[in-house]
């Protein structure tokens, strides 16, 4: 379990372990350094978000704190528990959307949250009512039962958020959880995770839209070149101003040199 939080060495009290903890995270590919020495905690009960530009480490780290991906070294915990040496548990308690989502595409929707149902222990008629109203939210009952494999993008992620929830896990991982679903649809999702994290869930997910995590999270991770460049409380962050100014700052965005594309000042 972790053994102290960031940037002490002190044991934390006993009972107040955070909803998701690493420590040393590292993954490497080949020469690369995807995470590097990773020390994050999210608080439970948080809506929090993970951002940075691409090839950040976001989706390496949700994968790995998922259980979906091995750390070359460091430790992971979700609610106090390892996630490699009490995989089980972990996988009851985790709810995850991935990227890509490795959906069951020979499945119709309500075939596949009647499989996950079953999977995570739900009585079959529970797990039916819950689907049925998932959908419902979701705007999918009209395709409910159709195969997976000729949903669109955003009805194929909108299928996972279902499946993700159904058996009302204590943490969230969705890794770009609102892209390609319509704004109708994103509307519904932001009031029902609102809703599961009011009664004490906890969500985790990863976003490229500045002004989606500033509407919705109240802690935030900043991540470059698999490191970490800070987290905390979003306002904190934010000091006073947008997010999104913060996080280029954070980042180093480089300015575009004026001599650059100056084709594109002339007209056709």
């Amino acid at each position: 379990r972790p053994g102290r939080r960031q940037g002490s060495d002190h044991a934390p009290v006993t009972g107040s372990w955070p909803a998701v903890a690493t420590r040393g995270l590292h993954k490497r590919f080949g020469d690369t350094v995807a995470v590097g020495s990773l020390d994050l905690d999210v608080p439970r009960g948080s809506f929090f978000g993970l951002v940075g530009p691409n090839g950040s480490g976001k989706t390496t780290t949700l994968r790995m704190v998922g259980g979906l991906l091995r750390p070359d070294a460091g430790q992971v915990w979700v609610a106090g528990h390892d996630t490699w040496a009490d995989t089980l548990t972990v996988r009851r308690l985790l709810g995850v959307v991935p990227d890509p989502l490795n959906l069951f595409d020979r499945l119709t929707a309500r075939e596949l949250l009647l499989h996950v149902g079953e999977l995570r222990g739900l009585p079959r008629d529970e797990a039916a009512r819950r689907a049925e109203e998932l959908f419902e939210v979701m705007e999918l009952t009209d395709d409910a039962d159709q195969r997976i494999g000729g949903f669109s993008h955003g009805m194929r992620k909108k299928t996972a958020i279902a499946a993700a929830l159904l058996h009302r896990p204590a943490v969230l991982l969705l890794d770009e959880p609102f892209e390609g679903v319509d704004p109708v649809s994103a509307v519904a999702v932001r009031t029902m995770l609102d809703r599961y994290r009011a009664a004490g869930g906890t969500v985790v997910f990863s976003s490229h839209a500045m002004d989606l995590v500033d509407r919705m999270c109240d802690h935030v991770a900043v991540m470059a070149r698999g490191g970490l460049l800070a987290a905390g409380p979003i306002e904190m962050l934010r000091g006073g101003g947008r997010l999104e100014d913060a996080f280029i700052s954070l980042v180093g965005a480089t300015p575009l040199d004026p001599s650059r594309l100056a084709w594109l000042d002339s007209e056709p």
